[in-house]
């Protein structure tokens, strides 16, 4: 990818994570776990549990893109090899965990990918602001899964088939 396509993919990711991170931080700050469980019940307060546990690692992994990203900006000299190697992570690290939370308090239906329809299913109906936070942020990786589709595999699979470089 040339230099100029690769800066502004770094921007616009950037930019991205930037909406996504203040969505979930305001969330964060604004709801616990006392504000999200309704009823007492076991699996309720594990469903939460789990789901703010999820938001607040995605939440750190995508600061710390977004961090990366904001070197990659600020050097003086492009550096091509940083700069994908925080889009492979960016991706690998926000993106995958976004669609694949280790709580699993949500999920991607692909059946509704296609259809207009919201393809994230909640493991139980939660409370409206919990809902909202992730339909809130849903998009934005969405856009960058789509944007960044060659960091999945192709990118090392071209690293692979690089010959190494010999010290001089």
């Amino acid at each position: 990818m040339p230099a100029d396509n690769l800066q502004k993919l770094c921007s616009e990711s950037r930019d991205k994570l930037k909406s996504a991170i203040s969505i979930m931080e305001t969330f964060l700050n604004e709801h616990g776990l006392s504000q999200l469980v309704t009823d007492e019940e076991e699996e309720t307060v594990h469903f939460y549990k789990g789901f703010l546990s999820d938001v607040r690692h995605l939440l750190v992994f995508s600061e710390v893109s977004y961090e990366k990203l904001g070197v990659v900006q600020r050097r003086p000299r492009f550096d091509i090899d940083f700069a994908e190697k925080a889009l492979y992570h960016l991706y690998h690290r926000c993106v995958n965990n976004f669609f694949y939370p280790k709580n699993e308090s949500y999920s991607e239906d692909g059946r509704y990918a296609y259809t207009g329809q919201d393809a994230i299913r909640f493991r139980m109906t939660p409370v409206r602001p919990a809902r909202d936070v992730i339909m809130n942020i849903t998009r934005i990786y969405e856009e960058l899964r789509e944007d960044l589709a060659y960091y999945e595999s192709d990118y090392l699979m071209g690293r692979r088939l690089q010959p190494e470089k010999s010290p001089v």
